[in-house]
């Protein structure tokens, strides 16, 4: 099929973001032209250098010293207490063996941190796990500051992981670089399942007990955790990006085609150096455009409203302005194409299964409602992957996906589930915040009611169990920003916020904190900026005043005088689990809007 033209908004949003961009994108490929030009050789460096730095690669010590081909650099985010990263043990041994077989050569650059989340939902390490992006980062540009690599792969799939990689991958962007997934775990329980037990277990009708079996019932064995939440929105973003061999994203780990396509990472990556003659630096492939489509994808997908913080953050790294109002707009062009829980029933793999990302590319790019000239690391550009993968006897290969095997969960973007992409701006005299419409049922776009304000999540849960909140209601949860406490995801709030709403009450959530990619059903202004810290319009809430939230007129409001009133001191920050050492993180912070990351303000991107 032929597709059509661009369509006009996203051509607009396009040209705003690259003019927008223009000086600060000058700026960053200029110092990436430079960092070429005067990158290392490893032939130049001195015999002490060039000792150190291959003593310990075995076989592979004399190909390096020699310089006979390219050698690339592994930097790993693995641990085995994640699971999504547990099968990334023995991808460095792997991948060296495949590097051989096209004349190159692996080291392991260095290795970065790797939180779960989902350990640390509702407890003091999440207020660690924003600033893990700016932490993973920094790790990132450590690993690759030894002046020896001529590729970088990324070993990273999870929430702040992938964000935090490619941000420091992006200042040695005069490298090519390519993420290497490991693949989503197989499907548990249902998920219709698990949130029923969540929400029992918060009623107090089922104990401790059921609800760990529930739980273990989901998250179960190696892989990325099933429910479209941040991890995997990450894999939709990188193939959206082109950061990827097409495809990859949600293959399961162990499968003969999941080392195929890894192999063919190591393979390309050796392929598009600045010595071969098909080079793809990072920081060509990475630009404006693949950036609205990393955009374009969150939208289409439903995916995590994590995002709004990251791409941000990710654009500064590349020198690109990208903000809300662009995301906003781009909502209001590109139809909701995909239903993965929580957003419908069925999780990635049936996701994958029905057509999975190469549809969703194929579809988008049909309707042109996404960027098909960005240069990816493939050949091919983007159309290359709107094909699925598979294996031909031994060998790759790649095939049109055809029509959408589960229509309740896939659907051509010539007939969405709706005509925009659910990712909404409010704002109003309370600050400007993110509304995942897509989330949440049509009739509960609007809540009007008193509000509730709270300073921990811990507060909310004890009033829900109280009966205090039996009422329509808008929960504001406040001092949750990135400068306030580092901004932990609230995730801990859905299944009595859920309880509530299942009781027949209109229920709102208002906070600038984050909730988690997985978080869904009611209706949440999350991310709200400025933050109650320092002044913002939440700090000057009190209980009882009229809150006014609504993804239809994109409104957040109250008819309260908020300018006769005193801002509410924060909290006393608290101490332990580490969180004194992030001082300086929560510190230097910018804007949710901007990124929330200290690291990026601190240097004046």
């Amino acid at each position: 099929m032929t597709n059509r033209p661009l369509n006009d908004t996203i051509h607009r949003v396009t040209r705003r973001v690259i003019e927008n961009s223009r000086q600060s994108r000058a700026n960053y490929l200029d110092l990436m032209d430079r960092e070429s030009d005067r990158q290392v050789n490893r032939g130049t460096l001195s015999c002490s250098n060039l000792a150190h730095a291959f003593a310990g690669a075995e076989e592979d010590q004399a190909a390096i010293m020699a310089a006979k081909g390219p050698n690339l650099g592994v930097v790993t985010a693995y641990n085995d207490m994640l699971s999504a990263h547990q099968p990334y043990h023995r991808y460095p041994e792997l991948m060296k063996i495949w590097a051989r077989e096209v004349g190159a050569t692996v080291q392991v650059a260095g290795g970065t941190p790797a939180m779960c989340d989902g350990v640390t939902q509702g407890e003091a390490g999440m207020e660690l796990s924003l600033f893990s992006r700016d932490t993973i980062a920094l790790s990132t540009v450590v690993a690759l500051s030894h002046s020896m690599y001529d590729g970088v792969a990324l070993l990273g799939i999870c929430d702040k992981i992938v964000p935090g990689l490619l941000m420091g991958a992006l200042r040695f962007g005069h490298l090519p670089a390519i993420f290497v997934p490991s693949g989503p775990m197989g499907t548990g329980i249902s998920n219709r399942e698990k949130q029923r037990t969540r929400q029992l277990y918060a009623e107090g009708k089922v104990g401790r007990e059921e609800l760990l079996a529930s739980e273990m019932g989901s998250y179960h064995s190696p892989g990325t955790c099933t429910f479209y939440g941040t991890a995997n929105s990450n894999q939709m973003m990188m193939e959206m990006m082109g950061l990827h061999v097409p495809g990859a994203a949600f293959i399961h780990p162990g499968a003969k085609l999941r080392q195929e396509l890894s192999r063919a990472a190591t393979h390309r990556l050796a392929a598009i150096g600045k010595r071969g003659e098909d080079f793809r630096p990072l920081s060509r492939v990475v630009d404006e455009k693949a950036i609205v489509n990393a955009a374009i994808g969150l939208l289409a997908t439903g995916g995590s409203t994590n995002h709004a913080i990251h791409i941000p953050a990710m654009a500064r790294a590349a020198g690109i302005a990208f903000d809300w109002t662009d995301l906003s707009e781009l909502s209001s062009a590109v139809p909701l194409v995909a239903r993965v829980y929580p957003n419908g029933s069925g999780d990635v793999n049936h996701f994958h299964e029905a057509g999975g990302m190469g549809y969703v590319i194929g579809t988008l790019l049909e309707e042109g409602l996404a960027h098909a000239d960005i240069q990816t690391i493939w050949e091919g550009g983007l159309e290359a992957y709107s094909r699925e993968p598979g294996m031909d006897g031994d060998a790759l290969a790649w095939r049109d996906p055809g029509p959408s095997g589960d229509t309740t969960m896939l659907r051509p973007a010539s007939d969405p589930f709706q005509p925009d992409g659910g990712m909404r701006l409010v704002e109003g005299n309370l600050g400007r915040a993110c509304f995942k419409s897509s989330a949440v049922e049509r009739e509960r776009w609007t809540i009007e009611a008193p509000c509730r304000v709270f300073e921990t999540q811990r507060d909310v849960n004890e009033a829900f169990t109280k009966g205090e909140l039996d009422r329509d209601v808008v929960v504001v949860v406040r001092f949750q920003g990135p400068r306030a406490n580092g901004m932990p995801e609230l995730h801990k709030l859905t299944p009595a916020l859920g309880v509530l709403q299942d009781r027949g009450y209109k229920v709102a959530l208002v906070t600038d904190g984050r909730m988690s990619g997985a978080s869904g059903k009611v209706p949440a202004a999350i991310h709200c900026t400025p933050e109650a810290l320092g002044g913002g319009p939440l700090s000057r809430l009190r209980d009882g005043d009229h809150i006014r939230v609504c993804a239809a007129t994109g409104e957040l409001s109250t008819t309260a005088d908020l300018g006769n009133r005193e801002a509410v001191p924060q909290p006393e920050t608290e101490m332990g689990m580490g969180r004194e050492f992030f001082a300086m993180f929560r510190q230097h912070a910018d804007g949710a809007e901007q990124g929330a990351s200290s690291m990026l303000a601190m240097a004046g991107l």
